[in-house]
């Protein structure tokens, strides 16, 4: 399993009261179930619909980025992790 650091902005920054988190997980799936798990309040800000036996579909709205690439131009939530990647997650964000 990879240790990577997940960087958190905007609203999911405040629900969750902290910046970033070191978790691990070899997808990235499994990253964002354990950070859901352990910041429940975020859950509804990043998947659109996540029951206990369903399969997360993740906000259309939000962009997962590994290392800085977005993970809907790699294999969506299947892509594999490495140790040190940094795991990028923005809300939409509009202002002037």
């Amino acid at each position: 399993m990879a240790e990577v650091r997940v960087k958190l902005f905007a609203n999911l920054r405040e629900a969750a009261g902290t910046p970033e988190i070191l978790l691990s997980g070899e997808k990235v799936i499994d990253i964002l179930l354990s950070l859901t798990e352990k910041y429940p309040g975020i859950k509804n800000l990043i998947f659109e619909k996540h029951e206990k036996d369903e399969i997360p579909v993740l906000c259309g709205s939000i962009n997962i980025l590994v290392n800085g690439n977005n993970v809907r131009h790699l294999e969506g939530l299947d892509t594999g992790l490495n140790d040190s990647d940094e795991i990028g997650i923005l809300p939409p964000v509009s202002g002037g």
